[in-house]
């Protein structure tokens, strides 16, 4: 299945802003340790957890399908908005609640559960 990105929509002053700051950046080039210093810089994201969170969003999404659930009818269910279902199942959402998945996981008549798992 291909994956599409809808074009992220800017307004001007967005714009202006993401610009200043890469013009900034080009300018100043500034060290790791300067960028945690600064408070910029935030840690990366391990693969696993990219991993994981990529299975969850597999996860929602086939719930969503077995259910035979439009993401409206899901919407109106849970009482989230219909693009950050959207987002959740695409894995393009980095800060979900264990409250929304739970949520989502009512719309689908199914109950989210959490594992602590051995690492290999």
């Amino acid at each position: 299945m291909a994956r599409s990105h809808r074009k992220i929509r800017r307004s001007a002053e967005e714009k202006a802003r993401l610009q200043a700051i890469r013009d900034q950046f080009q300018t100043a080039r500034p060290s790791l340790d300067e960028l945690v210093d600064s408070g910029d810089y935030s840690e990366p994201v391990k693969h696993g957890a990219t991993l994981d969170a990529m299975h969850i969003a597999s996860l929602l999404k086939q719930a969503r399908i077995e259910a035979q659930l439009s993401l409206s009818e899901v919407a109106q269910r849970c009482g989230l908005d219909r693009s950050a279902i959207c987002r959740l199942e695409n894995g393009l959402y980095d800060n979900t609640t264990i409250n929304t998945l739970s949520r989502l996981a009512g719309a689908y008549k199914k109950r989210f559960l959490v594992q602590l798992v051995d690492e290999n």
